[in-house]
């Protein structure tokens, strides 16, 4: 007889994906305090949309495919496509579509969401990622994009950065528009593979991506990736435009400008920003750090981008006759977070609850009369929520971090009293149940 197998499922993750401890939520959610804080006193309100959305409501806007089932997770709902949002500019273009005579112009949107992406997942690159958005809908004006360079700068410092730590460069699409004019390229599909390959010059260095704009260019794992078809005196005016130190585009110019109203210089001019995705129309940003970080083998490496933005003047008319303007910019929560978390001691508090030992489970009336006290002092506190002897409660004390455990057997209750063990020190006291909680705020 053939016996069954018994399969057990996988206890590891899929590729691009990663279990998040409390030490790393714990600064992610002091960074997002800081974020709040800063949208609040720039004065943009929170929205929050769906995580998924009609396939073809996201899909042309995706950046490095153009069919819409690659790129994202979807799935077919009776007779149409749904997916998982790439990213949270779509999304808000299609929200402001559908109340577009409800909202404000300009509209001023911030929103904290996670992101999926299908894509190849690599070092440090995931397909599920934390994102931080701001937005301009409805206005031309590029105080809008100054003020998001700069709302982005604040925050940086805020969590801890020194302006020496990072820096804003900024371009302009305008400066692509007329590139591939004097390139004489025409093609959609190569207008936007030529753009793919130049978003990738800060990540491979100009060598990998100068193959991108030529034949291809086979990456370590042995995938290959199918080029822009440029030929080489292309290549070269691409190359020469890139090593330019000053803009004639107006908008760069102008937000400069306005940088110098704000007593902002925490900028740079550079033609290498990019941004893949087609649907920007003028000023481009880019968020860098300037610091290195150690990568999961301990090898030192820059960490360049944690995210950007710009002017996307056309998106929001994808969804019918809408004369809206927009601007935005995009920040990696999770990449931000990884790189604070090396750059700076964060000194984040863990809170662990006093363990009060059982050793009678008769006297569970007792031990829940001394949990209540602790816990009107707003002390965290719990009862073992195991079972097992005292030296296995205490091993679980122990292993959790905990400040204190109380023991509470028949000696201590005969004295009215309980003992007060400091699992730092190892000290014990024996304390009336009225002081308990002021003794235990000692340690704490």
């Amino acid at each position: 007889m053939n016996k069954e197998k018994n399969l057990k499922p996988s206890k590891e993750l899929p590729l691009g994906f990663i279990d998040r401890q409390e030490q790393e939520l714990l600064i992610r959610d002091f960074i997002i305090s800081n974020i709040k804080e800063v949208m609040i006193k720039y004065g943009f309100q929170y929205l929050e949309t769906p995580s998924f959305e009609y396939t073809d409501s996201i899909g042309k806007f995706l950046p490095d495919k153009e069919r819409p089932d690659q790129g994202v997770f979807s799935f077919k709902d009776e007779n149409k496509w749904l997916s998982l949002r790439y990213d949270l500019t779509a999304p808000l273009a299609r929200y402001v579509a559908k109340n577009y005579l409800e909202i404000p112009k300009p509209f001023k949107r911030y929103q904290l969401g996670t992101v999926w992406r299908n894509e190849k997942p690599g070092p440090g690159r995931f397909r599920e990622f934390l994102q931080f958005d701001a937005d301009y809908v409805g206005t031309n004006s590029l105080q809008a994009d100054a003020e998001l360079c700069i709302l982005i700068s604040e925050i940086l410092q805020k969590c801890g950065l020194d302006k020496k730590d990072y820096t804003v460069k900024i371009s302009s699409r305008k400066f692509t528009d007329k590139l591939f004019e004097e390139l004489k390229i025409k093609s959609k599909e190569q207008i936007s593979t030529t753009l793919r390959a130049l978003d990738k010059i800060d990540r491979l260095g100009w060598g990998e991506a100068k193959k991108l704009l030529g034949e291809g260019r086979k990456d370590k794992s042995g995938d290959y990736t199918k080029g822009a078809n440029l030929n080489s005196d292309q290549i070269k005016i691409i190359e020469n435009a890139l090593k330019s130190k000053t803009s004639d585009s107006q908008d760069v110019l102008e937000i400069i400008k306005i940088f110098k109203d704000y007593n902002f210089e925490n900028y740079k001019f550079d033609p290498t920003v990019i941004r893949g995705l087609e649907y920007y129309t003028g000023s481009i940003f880019e968020v860098n750090l300037n610091f290195e970080v150690k990568n999961s083998k301990g090898q030192a490496i820059q960490f360049g981008s944690i995210g950007g933005g710009g002017r996307y003047d056309n998106l929001v008319g994808n969804f019918g006759n809408f004369d809206c303007p927009a601007t935005g910019i995009s920040i990696g929560l999770d990449r931000l977070v990884f790189a604070l978390m090396q750059k700076k001691d964060f000194k984040i508090k863990t809170t662990r609850p006093v363990v009060i030992c059982v050793f009678d489970k008769n006297k569970n009336k007792e031990y829940v009369e001394i949990l209540n006290k602790l816990r009107i002092s707003n002390i965290s506190s719990e009862i073992y929520p195991g079972e097992g002897k005292l030296k296995k409660q205490m091993e679980y004390a122990n292993k959790i971090g905990s400040p204190a455990a109380i023991l509470y057997g028949d000696d201590e209750i005969k004295s009215g009293k309980v003992t007060l063990k400091n699992l730092e020190t190892g000290k014990e006291s024996l304390v009336k149940i009225e002081d308990l909680a002021n003794e235990i705020k000692k340690l704490l």
